[in-house]
């Protein structure tokens, strides 16, 4: 058990990598990878140990964040108390954590609740790895054990953690006196649990969650180690349970720069690539800083880019550079505009009726073509909550009373006082920070007040066609709160139309915040005859 296994298919990497392996070298890799017995050194990520020097700069804008996750997990052997990593999607969480352990050479368990998208599979995806379980057809791809409800788990996990620590104690000695690849370092397990949001949509997520938090105390063993991934900050996950809060630790997103140097990264012509990313980088990091977007959305261009010039090894000068945006400038709108969409094929009645409007619309305007509809369909309900959404954004609070009360939020018999000079200016002032920090976040109970008065407002309560297809239905008849509201919301948070943020643990209320740009919104209103230009406040 020693240098010999080590480039077979270690169970970190049968994430990724095996699949590739199978499909290159045919079945009988895959027989006698099967075939091998497994050891503790499994647990360990990959096959050799990078330096901390080789990490920090695998990792352009992270040094921070790296440091931080190497002292909080100390030396070799060290108690640590649960820790927290959480950031916004493609920022590098996952990856990082597990070249740090990579770097430390220590043995953990890894658990996306991506994959494992129930109670049942997450506990027994634990207990597989680390009582050395692998799935195959001798065992009907079956789990070690069945086990779903969380006491159950405990007791396996409690004994499959005790046969790992005596199995690592076993291992110390023999890894100190020889300096052996791929052996494990140290007494310490860890448990790494990513994707931790999705629990919130599962079936018992309020006991889910605050018994993955209670972990740590249940457990009550220092050789285990607790790292919890998430895309939402520790605010979303306060429950009236109490359990150790564990130690945040925040990803931010990228700089420009950052994006730079990591797309910058292994390309042939750096300088050629450069001058590109002079064009394009700034304006798309206006709409998103992923990095997996972007690099989406380049990869297209850059062909384009490159298409006058014969020799891709070519230095660019300023003329050169001058030519080459020239060439590329009619492609950088559209791109924006297609590379960002949400689009989805409609159904034939939809389409079919969507013809006999264009042309009805045709006739009415003299041959003139509709251009403002939507290019994917979307429900009544839904539509009136995207609006609803937007205007809760946009609008200042204290202006709900004037825009949808019919009284104007106060009695009209009060005279108005003439505004100073003074006041005139701190509105503007107010405004304009307004303006500057974006669409505000808003919690539920507005955005429901404000899709009851605009349903009220708007010209068309249900369309014909959506009468047919969704069977919606409005209580009372004169456009108010639809009985499926709540379910289009989950709907338009999960297409990321409204962002889900963070409670306040004052106020317990989750808020959201409009994601759309206002073109969008005025083609929704359009499609509904709703006039959105009468109830937006105009800054």
């Amino acid at each position: 058990m020693g240098k010999e296994e080590s480039p077979q298919i270690s169970r970190r990497t049968t994430r990724s990598s095996s699949s590739v392996t199978v499909a290159k070298n045919g079945v009988e890799t895959t027989k006698t990878s099967d075939s091998r017995p497994l050891t503790i050194n499994e647990l360990v990520f990959g096959k050799d140990s990078i330096g901390l020097d080789d990490l920090l700069s695998s990792f352009p804008g992270r040094r921070v964040q790296i440091l931080e996750l190497v002292r909080l997990l100390g030396p070799s052997n060290s108690p640590m108390l649960p820790i927290f990593v959480y950031g916004g999607s493609s920022t590098g969480k996952t990856s990082i954590i597990l070249q740090i352990f990579r770097h430390l050479n220590r043995p953990f368990v890894y658990s996306s609740c991506l994959t494992c998208y129930s109670p049942r599979i997450l506990f027994e995806s634990i207990l597989n790895q680390l009582l050395l379980h692998r799935k195959n057809a001798a065992n009907g791809y079956s789990s070690v054990k069945r086990c779903e409800r969380p006491s159950d788990f405990v007791n396996s996990l409690r004994e499959a953690l005790s046969n790992v620590i005596n199995n690592l104690k076993g291992n110390s000695g023999k890894s100190s006196s020889k300096n052996l690849v791929g052996w494990a370092d140290g007494n310490m397990i860890y448990l790494i649990f990513d994707n931790l949001e999705l629990v919130r949509e599962w079936d018992k997520s309020s006991t889910i969650l605050p018994f993955l938090f209670n972990l740590f105390d249940i457990l009550k063993m220092p050789e285990v180690g607790l790292i919890f991934v998430s895309n939402t900050s520790p605010d979303t996950y306060y429950s009236s349970m109490g359990y150790m809060e564990p130690i945040p630790v925040h990803f931010p997103d990228y700089t420009e720069d950052d994006i730079r140097h990591i797309l910058m990264k292994n390309q042939v012509n750096r300088k050629l690539y450069l001058s590109f990313l002079d064009v394009v980088l700034r304006p798309f990091c206006r709409i998103t800083r992923r990095v997996d977007e972007l690099s989406t959305a380049f990869a297209p261009l850059f062909e384009k880019y490159c298409e006058p010039v014969s020799d891709l090894g070519v230095v660019p000068n300023e003329e050169m550079k001058r030519m080459l945006f020239s060439h590329l400038q009619p492609y950088i709108a559209p791109s924006l505009n297609e590379v960002f969409k949400v689009s989805s094929q409609p159904s034939p009645e939809v389409k079919s009726n969507r013809e006999m409007k264009q042309k009805g619309n045709r006739r009415k305007s003299g041959g003139c073509e509709e251009i403002d509809e939507l290019d994917f369909h979307m429900s009544t309900s839904a539509k009136y909550l995207l609006i609803s959404a937007f205007l809760a954004s946009r609008n200042p609070a204290t202006l709900d009373a004037s825009l949808f009360d019919p009284m104007g939020g106060f009695d009209s018999r009060k005279r108005k006082r003439k505004p100073s000079q003074k006041s005139l200016e701190q509105k503007e002032t107010a405004e304009q920070e307004l303006l500057m920090k974006g669409p505000g976040t808003f919690p539920l109970e507005r955005l429901l007040a404000i899709f009851q008065c605009i349903t009220s407002i708007g010209e068309g309560s249900i369309d014909e066609e959506e009468q047919g297809n969704e069977g919606l239905e409005v209580q009372g008849g004169d456009g108010r709160l639809m009985s499926d509201v709540l379910l289009q919301l989950s709907s338009l948070c999960n297409a990321n139309f409204i962002i889900k943020g963070g409670s306040c643990p004052l106020e317990g209320l989750t808020r959201y915040r409009s994601s759309v740009s206002e073109d969008m919104v005025m083609k929704v209103a359009r499609s509904l005859k709703f006039p959105l230009s009468k109830y937006l406040y105009r800054r």
